[in-house]
């Protein structure tokens, strides 16, 4: 049996295990750093249906004794650990924060932090960081403003994410006093902004909360702690893999630099290519024995849509390995699917966006300033983003 996850050959590319999966053993059993066994799901129909089928359970994975990717176990308040009807509740009184309207708003704030990190930038090298100096920066800056955590707390809540979605970069004792001091933080904020409400979506949910009982406090301090683990390290990750991406294939890079109004079809590109997890989907439990492929998952096991693979199946994507900024069909998975899309795709996509514009236009000839085979993705962590990034230009 195989032992979960894989070790990418480069950054920003999927292991190549996944390729031979996808060709031998679509649906297989692997061995995770907790000791606990799941089935890995390679293809990319197969992803679209456990990521689909209300039988492969997110609530099931807090249950105890149920397999586990990470230190440790979900915690059942999170709208990733529920199913139908929480889920649907709970989704319906965020998703306005997320709605065309809301993104549209925080335009400018991204555009006016990109302007400012990129000078921060020219004036820290050449070489400079991209990571730490840009990539980091900005969506936390973004989420914190969505939500209205104080900017003096931003490097704080970045650091308890980063324990959060360890899988053994921290003891699980370090991860459960992080999750539990995350929750207190956000409890404090939450009762200062119920003494003074702003424009912000904690005052938003406070005020669904406390006028029409509609989630309990729990709920409440949880969805700020999804919306923060959701947005923040996952972007941050994406943005760094992006440029790194781009490095790599020059010639798409100058294309991108002649034509602008490719960016969209980059950005989806760059979502689809790059390998931003150790697998890509959450985990689930098989509510009943469900037949998948060849393969019988009886109740009671769990399954791992694998993402990273699924957005290199040939089946789907023509020349899935190449690297293409203007690819037309792209029906990537990044965001999942069904019920558990997520729901921070828009602002990602738009953080994405005028991140790659800014730069392209503030540095025109950033480049990598270490040879590729020097970059290490980050290890012993659920998001395989970059430690570092050192560019020139």
């Amino acid at each position: 049996m195989r032992r979960f996850p894989f070790v990418p050959r480069c950054p920003g590319e999927p292991a190549p295990e996944f390729e031979q999966l996808r060709r031998e053993e679509p649906v297989s059993k692997v061995t995770f750093p907790t000791g606990d066994t799941a089935w890995l799901v390679t293809t990319y129909e197969d992803n679209k249906t456990v990521m689909g089928d209300q039988r492969f359970s997110r609530a099931h994975t807090t249950r105890p004794g149920a397999p586990r990717l990470q230190p440790i176990p979900p915690d059942p308040n999170s709208m990733f650990s529920m199913d139908p009807p929480e889920h649907t509740r709970l989704r319906r009184l965020v998703s306005p924060a997320f709605n065309n309207r809301r993104t549209a708003a925080l335009r400018p704030v991204i555009e006016r932090e990109v302007d400012l990190l990129v000078a921060a930038l020219k004036e820290a090298g050449p070489p400079a960081d991209l990571v730490s100096l840009f990539a980091r920066r900005l969506p936390i800056t973004v989420i914190c403003e969505l939500l209205g955590v104080p900017a003096a707390d931003r490097d704080t809540i970045a650091g308890f994410v980063d324990v959060l979605l360890s899988l053994t970069q921290y003891p699980p004792e370090q991860v459960a006093a992080t999750r539990a001091e995350l929750k207190r933080y956000l409890a404090g904020l939450i009762a200062d902004r119920r003494a003074d409400p702003r424009d912000d979506l904690v005052s938003e949910l406070i005020a669904m909360r406390d006028s029409g009982d509609r989630l309990s406090e729990d709920e409440l301090v949880m969805l700020g702690a999804t919306v923060l683990t959701g947005g923040f390290l996952s972007t941050a990750s994406e943005i760094a893999l992006s440029f790194l991406c781009l490095f790599r294939h020059p010639a798409e890079l100058e294309r991108l630099r002649a034509d602008p109004g490719l960016l969209p079809s980059a950005v989806d590109e760059l979502l689809r290519y790059n390998a931003l997890t150790t697998g890509g989907g959450l985990l689930r439990i098989a509510t009943e024995d469900v037949k998948l492929g060849n393969v019988t998952i009886a109740a009671g096991e769990a399954v791992l849509p694998a993402i990273s693979s699924a957005n290199r199946d040939p089946s789907v994507f023509h020349d899935p390995d190449v690297f293409d900024v203007g690819r037309e069909d792209n029906p990537h998975l990044t965001f999942g699917h069904g019920m558990h899309y997520c729901l921070g795709a828009r602002l990602a996509r738009l953080e994405l966006e005028i991140a790659l514009a800014g730069m392209l236009r503030g540095l025109p000839t950033v480049r990598l300033a270490v040879p590729v085979e020097e970059l290490r993705p980050q290890g012993g962590h659920l998001i395989r983003g970059l430690p570092e990034l050192p560019v020139t230009w």
